[in-house]
């Protein structure tokens, strides 16, 4: 679950009270350690070497003292010489864009003493059955984990979930105000001619670029989410065949496995889907899918829920070399057992299966979905709207902190009745179905077929009949649908995934001159940096049109118990011939 990484994560075993005995003893000895200072960086992109990521880390001032890739599972351990430097790397490394993947670090256990390891496995081996089925269970000679599964897993998922809310505000409006700050330094360094305005920003807005309004928070702080992705594994417990989130802990190229029962992001409705389908795997013959050897079944589950009650399964399965009649049968025995059987319990609106081959990663787009039972789609209101949602459409996870975000683009947008609004990366087209009414048009562009056909029948279902939808990638689309606009008065809202826009949407916007306002809705802002930096640097040979310079920006807090939230900026085109006039006068 993307929006779930966070570094504010329980100290490792060598911070902690156990650390001065047991197999983490060398830690207090006298002779230097770096295992001590041990991060774990995860969604490294493929194909890269030892000296790619070492290159990569240094050119952005961490140096470690040792690497350890697993290229193949895309994460990396990286230990370091003191504390500060660790903490220095993971504030540098967290969040940063790599090759359009978006790196995440949290903090890592030491290595076990390898000496104390072999004598643990001795004892274990001669204490007979017991001892052996210990070591199976840890088979990297790990210590006891640190409290009770729950809340090893709410520290993984829900890092915050003992900070009060108000104080997660704080560190969150924190974030995005060290992200103002860098982008105040970027302004500075790529558009020469736009420091004496940036002067009288910094003088004006406590040296930052732009006011930094309020942070919004969400409505609801526990239960908001409405699309979870569940990954099926052995669990900590020993359990086979147990649904819900890794505890993050590679163990032996496999990671744990905990149920979401008592995490407190997660609806009580996913859970009680969660548990009907946890009943209905460990009923079948099928094994879990491994990663390692590609052998193995069950891969995923995602549910998604609304506020109207309707619940949407996905199964995902790797079929390997079953019979397509095998097939068939499991799909019939899901459908008997969550319409007539047991899982009826679990109150599934609308049921699909997805085919996953080898080595695609979950919850992959582009994967046909087979309908198996129930509507096709599950509905959602929002801001008074109907919004009719598909398995692989975008809908943002938490509806009534959605609503807070939606009505401040709504304010900020500054739209009237000759407005025409560019809505990106629009999903089902919420953003700008919501604005529809108060414009003469809107345009919105979205990659996922399955979503422009929900948006299309959104804007039908809501009597909107100024709304159009072009489905394609936004940097082969954008810039003719925006060349088309004849519009004296358009803004453009940008609301992209994780790793921001490309560059070529970038540069679209910038030619397009008529194009006077924009609002990036970012769920990651230290990624989209790029993109603010582009908007706003001088004029080039590959840069053209007049630059945009940030006006406000401001938190929402869509992710309670996590570090994550939407940062919202507004930027407006500079017009030097007025500016040129003022100063005349």
């Amino acid at each position: 679950i993307s929006e779930l990484t966070s570094l504010n994560l329980p100290a490792t075993a060598a911070e902690g009270e156990g650390a001065a005995g047991g197999v983490y003893r060398y830690i207090k000895g006298d002779l230097f350690t770096s295992e001590i200072f041990k991060v774990e960086i995860q969604n490294l992109p493929k194909y890269i070497g030892f000296n790619d990521l070492k290159k990569f880390l240094n050119k952005h001032g961490v140096n470690p003292h040792k690497i350890k890739l697993f290229s193949k599972q895309m994460f990396a351990f990286v230990t370091f010489k003191n504390q500060e430097e660790r903490d220095k790397a993971m504030k540098a490394v967290h969040g940063m864009q790599w090759k359009s993947k978006v790196l995440s670090v949290r903090l890592a256990k030491p290595k076990a003493d390898p000496i104390l390891k072999k004598r643990k496995q001795e004892e274990e081996a001669e204490g007979g059955q017991h001892g052996a089925k210990r070591a199976a269970g840890s088979q990297e000679g790990e210590e006891e984990e640190e409290g009770p599964l729950n809340i090893q897993i709410a520290n993984a998922v829900t890092p915050l979930w003992n900070v009060p809310y108000e104080e997660q505000l704080k560190r969150k409006e924190k974030e995005v105000e060290g992200v103002l700050q860098k982008l105040t330094r970027e302004i500075g360094n790529n558009n020469k001619a736009m420091l004496p305005w940036l002067f009288l920003q910094k003088e004006k807005y406590n040296k930052l670029c732009c006011p930094l309004e309020a942070i919004r928070p969400s409505p609801v702080q526990t239960e908001y989410r409405n699309k979870c992705e569940f990954v099926i594994g052995v669990g900590a417990d020993g359990e086979d065949k147990t649904v819900g989130f890794r505890l993050g802990k590679y163990k032996g190229g496999s990671c744990a496995v905990v149920s979401p029962a008592e995490t407190s992001h997660v609806s009580s409705e996913a859970k009680r889907v969660v548990q009907g389908f946890q009943q209905f795997i460990r009923t079948t013959p099928y094994a879990v899918y491994s990663p390692e050897t590609y052998e193995g079944h069950w891969r995923q589950l995602t549910v998604r829920t609304s506020r109207i009650k309707q619940t949407m399964a996905i199964v995902f399965f790797n079929p390997q070399k079953l019979q397509e009649e095998e097939i068939e049968e499991l799909k019939r025995n899901l459908r008997q057992y969550f319409t007539e059987g047991e899982g009826q319990e679990s109150a599934i609106t609308s049921l699909y299966f997805v085919r996953m081959g080898q080595r695609t990663s979950a919850g992959t787009e582009d994967l046909p979905c087979e309908h198996v039972t129930g509507e096709e789609w599950i509905h959602e209101e929002l801001l008074g709207l109907k919004f009719r949602i598909s398995p692989h459409s975008f809908f943002q996870t938490n509806t009534p902190a959605a609503e807070v975000l939606y009505s401040a683009v709504g304010e900020w947008a500054q739209l009237d009745q000759d407005s025409t609004v560019l809505d990106v990366c629009c999903g089902t087209g919420t953003i700008g179905i919501s604005l529809a009414k108060r414009v003469k048009k809107v345009i919105g562009i979205e990659l996922c077929q399955e979503a422009v056909e929900d948006a299309k029948a959104n804007a039908e279902a809501n009597g909107l009949t100024n709304v159009e939808f072009h489905c394609g990638k936004a940097e082969d689309v954008f810039p003719t649908v925006l060349n088309a606009v004849v519009s004296p008065n358009v803004t453009a809202i940008v609301d992209p995934p994780r790793a921001g826009l490309h560059s070529k949407v970038i540069l679209a916007i910038r030619r397009a001159e008529h194009l006077k306002r924009l609002i990036y809705v970012a769920c990651n802002a230290k990624a989209a940096m790029n993109n603010f930096t582009d908007l706003c640097r001088a004029v080039s040979n590959r840069v053209r049109g007049a630059p945009f310079r940030p006006v406000r920006a401001m938190a929402v807090d869509l992710f309670p118990q996590t570090m994550h939230c939407e940062t919202i900026l507004l930027f407006e085109r500079v017009d030097y011939s007025s500016e040129t006039q003022t100063t005349e006068t």
